[in-house]
């Protein structure tokens, strides 16, 4: 079984703040072509946590493709802590329910509430050993919260067999690129 962690930036970071913000259409157009190739290749989970942008973001995706591929792979959300976001406004708790119901399976790492920066740690650790891979809309030049599981990926990789993909600014430009000459040649 193959299981593929997928995560990136933060919606802040990316500076998206509402649901129909252009640079959405890009970010959910490039991960529903990642996850696809995820599919064909073989991935039969598809793992992330719930942090708002990214993560969020390919559940909704993950979950739109299985009308598509109803059998291939299932969706699991893995909470790092639990009362993982019960700090957030009402509408971010909304968005978090949300996304959790599209889930097939959803856990906390820690049963307890935030305590400390060790649960993230053993958060990070928990999504490496329990996955074959990642995915990651990053890129190196414009480090945001990401740059800790970029990081602790790749020491990783080191020691172990595990694939990265990252996707990084230049791909999105060029994903948007291409949805923009797509649509100037349906107006022709």
């Amino acid at each position: 079984m193959k299981r593929l962690w997928i995560t990136g930036y933060r919606s802040y970071e990316l500076g998206i703040f509402n649901p129909n913000d252009p640079k959405l259409i890009i970010i959910k157009m490039v991960l529903r072509a990642q996850l696809i190739q995820a599919i064909e290749s073989g991935y039969e989970w598809f793992i992330t946590g719930a942090q708002m942008g990214i993560e969020q973001w390919a559940v909704e995706v993950a979950n739109e493709l299985k009308k598509e591929y109803p059998n291939e792979f299932q969706i699991a959300v893995m909470l790092p802590f639990s009362e993982f976001g019960n700090q957030w406004n009402e509408n971010n708790q909304a968005k978090l329910g949300q996304v959790k119901v599209m889930a097939d399976f959803t856990a906390n790492v820690s049963n307890q509430p935030y305590q400390s920066p060790q649960q993230l740690r053993n958060y990070q650790e928990f999504m490496l050993k329990h996955t074959d891979g990642a995915l990651m809309i990053y890129d190196e030049e414009k480090q945001g919260k990401s740059q800790y599981d970029y990081q602790l990926i790749n020491q990783f990789m080191a020691h172990h067999e595990y694939d990265l993909k990252t996707v990084d600014f230049d791909d999105l430009q060029e994903a948007a690129d291409e949805y923009q000459e797509n649509q100037n040649n349906s107006f022709q």
